[in-house]
């Protein structure tokens, strides 16, 4: 059975402000496709969440769906600038509403975790055509941060401390390493046709608040809230003191880059 999160509507709120997929995601994707698929017809974003992932591949297929179990996060996909060829569905990752060999891609992005993963792969088999192709992607908790001649080793130790505090509020579904997770998943695949890549780095300049809120998006932060407040705001404000001290910024929110590691695995269904 697949896990319900990411439903309230403060959170969803949350997600679609500090969560983002990355166009180097989706070009990674689209490049494996390239020489393996001649139809672009029909794209499902499964676990979209809030819809960050699925706008990014409408310039390549002529129909696009993302699909969620949770109305509120849907809800926020909605207020996005939706390109005329992106909808949205409310329905498990474990029963698509597509028919069998309909869908050239099916595509999670830091969702396939809290999936019925065996389930989701015979779906996904399921609706793929033949030399369709399925894409799972997400990325480690080890967020890097740098900020001018600041030693990295030091923010990195600051981030390390917020995300260990975390640890023991992980949903026990995720296990202890979410590559491992993935890499199991890839494992199962049975399509020769297949690859993994344990490592992307990509960089983006955000505001150190920007870093602080997508800590807070996590299923641990949010456990944490749901069981004591006044701690998961001591541990936000705590950490975000403890940065700023270190960068001996002159704003209160100093512009960072941050360093996300992702991992992912890409599969063609065989003809």
């Amino acid at each position: 059975m697949s896990v319900r999160l990411f439903e309230g509507r403060d959170h969803a709120a949350a997600y679609l402000q500090y969560r983002v997929t990355p166009d180097e995601l989706i070009s990674t994707v689209m490049s494996y496709m390239k020489n393996k698929v001649k139809c672009c017809n029909l794209a499902v974003d499964v676990g979209c969440g809030s819809g960050q992932g699925t706008v990014l591949l409408a310039p390549y297929f002529t129909k696009i769906v993302g699909t969620d179990v949770s109305p509120a996060q849907l809800e926020m996909a909605l207020t996005n600038e939706n390109p005329p060829n992106v909808s949205y569905r409310e329905c498990p990752a474990e029963k698509l509403p597509f028919a069998s060999g309909e869908v050239d891609l099916v595509m999670a992005v830091t969702a396939a975790h809290w999936f019925d993963r065996e389930k989701f792969l015979l779906e996904a088999d399921r609706v793929l055509r033949p030399g369709g192709c399925l894409a799972l992607l997400s990325y480690s908790m080890n967020i890097e941060l740098e900020y001018g001649d600041v030693s990295n080793t030091t923010l990195n130790d600051i981030c390390k401390e917020f995300h260990d505090a975390l640890r023991p509020f992980r949903n026990p579904c995720l296990g202890t390493s979410s590559v491992d997770l993935y890499s199991a998943l890839f494992d199962s695949c049975s399509y020769p046709d297949k690859e993994w890549n344990e490592c992307l780095k990509i960089k983006r300049i955000l505001p150190l608040s920007g870093y602080i809120g997508m800590v807070e998006t996590y299923s641990s932060f949010q456990e944490l809230l749901q069981r004591d407040p006044v701690e998961a705001e001591r541990l936000s404000t705590d950490t975000r003191n403890k940065l700023t001290s270190a960068m001996k910024a002159s704003s209160p929110d100093p512009e960072v880059t941050m360093v996300v590691k992702y991992f992912y695995w890409l599969a063609r269904k065989p003809l």
